[in-house]
């Protein structure tokens, strides 16, 4: 294989890791989880040069692992192989592999050899080809909470909270943004900056969160939403493999526990001119017109992507009272109780930050949505109302959400259709129907407790 073939960054990897053995190459799919295959080195060249294939249907399978029939991408086509192509600049060394490993980041082609239009990332591609012809360069951030775990369920079947490293005894309390806390996971934390270095991932910041044993992991803002996203799938993944190596469990779902905290992926955004200026420079005394009618757009377009924000069943679980999650479609400055925060920073610096996406749900998927919203209400200027000061729960209409009824919003919505595509539309809604159905099905333990006696 030539060096003029691979993209610098990949044959660096290569070139730090003349032991390498095997190749992992992902497809994150609808749901954000890794499917793909594993190589030896010896086939490196080949996947390079004609791609691997895949099966198409691994983009209409459910969050169980089950093609969905009705997006069309199994049976109907004979569950037709794809080829697939790694993603230049992708390829990293897998730090937590016992062997030398490394991964890569694949995208999906058509039956033309063009990138598979419903591929999250291609839906995400299309919105910023949108903000190019615009002249415009949104910059984007990603937040991840998450949950470290026993790995052992209670005797019910439930979540437990970690034994702490340092006292040895299970999490019960919460100590947001403790630093004690910090330095009793020193030893995962430690292991992550190590991992994300390895891995070119920009993380900067870890804190504790509202609740035992959840923690948050911020990635450095890019002027590359693509890139940003792809820095969410790798840090997922080395957070899953490095907790299951220090006998953790590490949960990205939004609601594992009733009464704690729920966690969420908040994605931070500004948009630069052609000149480098970011549109939304202002202060809060004047906000800037091109904030204001991203934030209307925002605003507008919530209900159609919302089942993007909340893909799953648990995702609707974490939109609770008082709890630091936006329970409607309000802004403000500096204010954790809204839907759209604009977080305290210099005025050149003015960022909008998206707070509505459970931890569970796609990045690409959610960026996308966040990115497209904005750039509605860019392209048809609005009032997004006043900003809320002090508690929004207490000053504005708390809405209740069901997964049913925003799943048939984004199905019946012609702007996702128009903006993000018809074809990713209709798998990706036909897969989340498939899911509620599947889940509407099922006779839980709590309907045994209501009713079996008492009925």
């Amino acid at each position: 294989m030539s060096k003029a073939a691979l993209h610098p960054d990949d044959q660096a990897t290569l070139d730090a890791m003349p032991s390498l053995e095997q190749i992992d190459f992902i497809l994150p799919d609808m749901n954000a989880l890794s499917r793909g295959k594993r190589v030896t080195l010896e086939a490196l060249p080949k996947v390079y040069e004609n791609g691997v294939c895949l099966p198409m249907s691994l983009l209409g399978t459910d969050v169980t692992g089950n093609t969905v029939e009705e997006t069309g991408l199994g049976y109907d086509i004979g569950d037709e192989d794809r080829v697939c192509r790694p993603i230049p600049g992708t390829l990293r060394p897998v730090p937590w592999s016992p062997r030398p490993m490394a991964q890569a980041l694949l995208a999906m082609e058509d039956r033309e050899g063009k990138v598979f239009a419903a591929n999250p990332r291609e839906v995400l591609k299309r919105v910023l080809d949108r903000y190019s012809a615009r002249g415009l360069t949104p910059v984007v951030a990603v937040e991840l909470e998450f949950y470290l775990l026993d790995q052992e369920l209670t005797k019910e079947g439930f979540p437990q909270t970690s034994i702490n490293p340092a006292t040895r005894t299970r999490n019960r309390t919460t100590q947001v943004y403790s630093m004690q806390d910090l330095d009793d996971y020193q030893g995962f934390t430690d292991a992550i900056d190590a991992v994300c270095r390895a891995q070119r991932i920009p993380a900067d910041t870890a804190v504790a969160e509202y609740a035992p044993g959840q923690f948050e992991i911020n990635l450095k803002h890019r002027a590359d939403a693509l890139a940003a996203c792809d820095d969410a799938i790798l840090l997922k993944r080395a957070i899953k493999a490095v907790a299951a190596q220090q006998g953790l469990l590490a949960t990205f779902m939004a609601k594992p526990f009733v009464e704690q905290a729920g966690s969420g992926t908040h994605i931070h955004v500004s948009v630069l001119d052609q000149n480098g200026h970011n549109i939304f420079a202002c202060t809060p005394e004047s906000p800037a017109p091109a904030l204001l009618a991203a934030i209307a757009g925002l605003q507008r377009r919530t209900d159609d992507a919302l089942v993007m924000f909340a893909p799953h069943a648990n995702s609707y679980r974490r939109f609770v009272l008082n709890s630091f999650v936006p329970l409607n479609t309000c802004w403000g400055f500096n204010n954790r109780t809204v839907a759209m925060r604009i977080p305290y920073s210099d005025p050149k610096n003015v960022r909008i930050e998206h707070r509505i996406a459970g931890a569970d749900a796609n990045p690409y998927l959610v960026t996308a949505a966040v990115l497209a919203g904005m750039l509605d209400g860019l392209e048809l200027p609005a009032d997004p109302g006043p900003p809320i000061v002090g508690n929004a729960y207490e000053q504005t209409e708390n809405r209740e959400l069901f997964w049913r009824e925003t799943l048939l919003d984004f199905m019946n919505s012609s702007w996702v259709r128009d903006t993000l595509g018809a074809e990713f539309q209709h798998i990706f809604g036909q897969q989340k129907l498939k899911e509620l159905r599947s889940f509407n099905r099922e006779v839980t333990s709590l309907e045994v407790d209501w009713y079996l006696r008492l009925v």
